[in-house]
């Protein structure tokens, strides 16, 4: 379970919690422990400055298959059935794991960016991985979003069909940004329903459930 832009707060540990429930082993790592504490800021763009935009992109790969070897080694884990899924931050985190690792059956990001300016650290975004999916990723989000607009979705889409990829797409129309954070105004119930229901769907029927 990879965090949102303000770490392993509350609502990701409430995820792992859920996801246990459904029977999985879930883990949640510290993706910014190099970096600092994301718990002390406030402003998200102060956050994105100071912490964020320090944390490599290969950092972040090594940290989660060193998490998903971890897994491995519990007598509740199974590397033959290892699934990611991310919020926001952890969203577009979600697609390029699954560019990354061989072994991942399946992921399901929610709304994490498609495409942005490249940097030395976080040099690709999900639009540039779409023909390297080592897994097909189930993609949600909102059709209000003002951070994600439609057209990088499609973009997404086009790219995915081009790569005769299995992973899907799901725009919820009237959704904003972090729709499934109930501890957020952004918080939209029936929609956050339906995504949980197909997240868990799509986890089944690609042989994690």
């Amino acid at each position: 379970v990879v965090q949102e832009i303000f770490g392993v707060h509350e609502f990701i540990k409430d995820v792992c919690r859920r996801f246990a429930k459904e029977g999985y082993l879930a883990i949640a790592p510290e993706m910014y422990a190099r970096q600092g504490d994301p718990s002390k800021f406030t402003d998200w763009k102060q956050l994105f400055a100071e912490i964020v935009s320090k944390v490599p992109d290969a950092q972040v790969m090594s940290d989660l298959d060193a998490a998903v070897a971890w897994a491995g080694k519990s007598s509740s884990g199974d590397l033959k059935r290892v699934a990611v899924t991310g919020f926001c931050w952890g969203g577009r985190i979600t697609w390029l794991y699954a560019a990354h690792n061989a072994n991942l059956k399946t992921g399901v990001a929610w709304y994490g960016r498609l495409v942005g300016q490249a940097t030395e650290l976080q040099p690709k975004y999900p639009l540039d991985v779409a023909a390297d999916l080592e897994a097909p990723v189930l993609g949600l989000y909102g059709g209000q979003d003002q951070g994600i607009p439609l057209a990088d979705v499609e973009k997404m889409r086009a790219a995915l069909a081009a790569a005769k990829s299995p992973s899907e797409i799901v725009v919820f129309p009237d959704a904003p940004h972090g729709f499934l954070a109930d501890y957020r105004p952004s918080y939209r119930a029936a929609d956050a329903a339906e995504a949980w229901k197909q997240c868990l769907a799509w986890f089944r029927r690609h042989g994690v459930g």
